[in-house]
């Protein structure tokens, strides 16, 4: 059992910066990736970010060049760092862990982001 607990999030202005935590409990050593999924109202849960056990990112087309993630191993959380916010940004954004062996997603609760125009 994995268990995910985000922090951050919150109403912010077009134009600014959020940054949204998650720190993962249980059994945190079967965790392989690691990442972040938003869904805006009427749409489907969509992929933000996520960062291989190599550290390697991916992100979606839409928040490259603004948003970073980042992985820290020893702490075992993943933060998401949103800069040049935009209106359509707007989503509640969850944690996500991906157990391989046997394979299983976690999520965590969700954390609302807002973003004013």
């Amino acid at each position: 059992q994995v268990r995910l607990e985000e922090s951050g999030g919150g109403l912010v202005q077009a134009g600014g910066s959020l940054r949204l935590s998650c720190a993962a409990s249980g059994s945190i050593f079967s965790i392989n990736v690691m990442g972040w999924y938003r869904q805006a109202p009427g749409k489907q849960r969509e992929l933000v970010a996520a960062v291989t056990p190599g550290n390697m990112p991916n992100y979606a087309d839409s928040v490259k060049g603004r948003f970073t993630i980042s992985r820290d191993y020893a702490k075992n959380t993943v933060s998401l760092q949103m800069n040049s916010l935009k209106p359509a940004d707007t989503a509640v954004y969850y944690c996500n862990a991906v157990v391989l062996h046997p394979f299983y997603d976690y999520w965590g609760q969700g954390t609302q982001v807002t973003v004013s125009s």
